[in-house]
């Protein structure tokens, strides 16, 4: 099988970037005959997935975080359909967040993540896919293979991809950091959700994640019961809380206890609507990628991508 690792120098503060002959020969080590090439700017994953996939390749190895992961994922897919039927995706984690990894209880360094990949095995997972709007107002669609959400954890997103410092700290204190900062000055957002035919409320929300993964936000248990292969979403949603409650609270949520709060609720679903009400925007992010808002709908694809790891 022919195999294209993609590697995000940048990743992790550019502590990849430093490791990347390690890298390179770590994967050499566990692959053999593995191409490896390095993005240079937002997009090259993807772009550099789909070329791989066109001319044949049979694996990517994505290298870096949860963004990287994300531009991966999406160079799989053109149109919403495969680029190469049964083409397979491995990842080590190498970044700030490394939520992905903790769904599938993956420990340890990028280095032994990649020792892993010689005896990794194959399993179909699901993946969801989100038409949104961008800042400037069109519309837009894209995979993601581990959660979307909107409201806090969408203005935490904007703000921890634009900081450079709290990085440098390791990806918890990051989000730690900037949701405590954001929760200060938090005010709750009116939308509208629509969870297939069985729920549609308007609601006031600090935030809504919907999840195929479990951990979000550097290790925050956000959905501790889902399940990455059952063909549905967890969706959670956080209820309008005072700040001081909120920031108080925010210890539960790195153990899932969070779900047991009387404001907060738990659904499972095959497509959420969400639209803003009251004309203020609503921030969304995707497996901590931002430049999203809402409206936007987000759909399950069963089954969609065998993940190697």
């Amino acid at each position: 099988m022919r195999t294209l690792a993609v590697i995000n120098p940048h990743s992790g503060g550019g502590r990849t970037g430093a490791q990347l002959d390690e890298i390179e020969a770590a994967l050499k080590a566990a692959l053999g005959d593995v191409v490896v090439v390095a993005t240079l700017r937002p997009g090259d994953a993807t772009r550099l997935t789909s070329e791989a996939l066109v001319n044949g390749y049979g694996r990517i190895v994505a290298v870096g975080g949860d963004g990287t992961l994300n531009e991966t994922v999406n160079g799989f897919f053109r149109d919403g359909a495969p680029r190469a039927e049964g083409a397979e995706f491995s990842f080590a984690m190498s970044g700030s967040g490394g939520d992905f990894r903790r769904t599938f209880e993956i420990a340890g360094s990028t280095l032994e993540a990649i020792a892993g990949l010689k005896t990794a095995t194959p399993r179909r997972i699901d993946l969801g896919r989100v038409t949104f709007t961008t800042p400037k107002g069109s519309e837009e669609t894209r995979h993601f293979i581990n959660i979307a959400s909107f409201g806090l954890s969408g203005e935490v997103v904007n703000r921890v991809n634009r900081a450079r410092i709290a990085k440098w700290f390791g990806g918890p204190f990051a989000f730690k950091w900037h949701s405590t900062m954001a929760a200060l000055t938090f005010k709750p957002w009116r939308v509208r959700l629509q969870v297939d035919d069985a729920f549609d409320e308007e609601i006031e929300t600090s935030t809504v994640a919907i999840c195929n993964g479990r951990f979000f936000g550097g290790g925050m248990k956000i959905a501790p019961d889902a399940v990455a292969d059952d063909g549905l979403f967890d969706i959670v949603i956080i209820a309008e809380t005072k700040a001081r409650e909120m920031i108080a609270r925010m210890n539960d949520i790195y153990t899932g206890a969070h779900v047991k709060h009387p404001n907060v609720r738990v659904l499972r679903g095959r497509r959420v609507i969400a639209s803003p009400l009251g004309g203020r925007a609503v921030y969304a992010e995707r497996d901590g990628e931002g430049a999203m808002q809402l409206p936007a709908t987000f759909e399950i694809l069963p089954s969609a991508l065998t993940l190697r790891i």
